[in-house]
């Protein structure tokens, strides 16, 4: 199934070569978590702050269970600091 892995800031740089500005396509199984879609782009969990599944927050206890639906959006923010 397919869905679209959106990164933001500092995360972009995880994104594969030739892929849109803030996303990508990607192929998964069924089976597939949040978190092991986290550990296949390379992304230190600690950096995955902010994670959404078609604008709805996913706490760190969510993100080992196979959830994800075809056509499904997930977009993952670092830890924002400022003033």
């Amino acid at each position: 199934m397919k869905i679209t892995l959106e990164l933001y800031a500092s995360l972009m740089k995880h994104l594969p070569a030739g892929s849109g500005m803030h996303d990508t396509v990607v192929d998964i199984t069924e089976e597939t978590t949040l978190n092991q879609l986290i550990d296949q782009f390379h992304i230190p969990r600690e950096r995955a702050h902010l994670v959404l599944v078609n604008g709805s927050f996913k706490c760190i206890e969510d993100r080992d269970q196979p959830i994800l639906k075809d056509g499904d959006k997930v977009a993952i923010w670092p830890p924002v600091a400022g003033g």
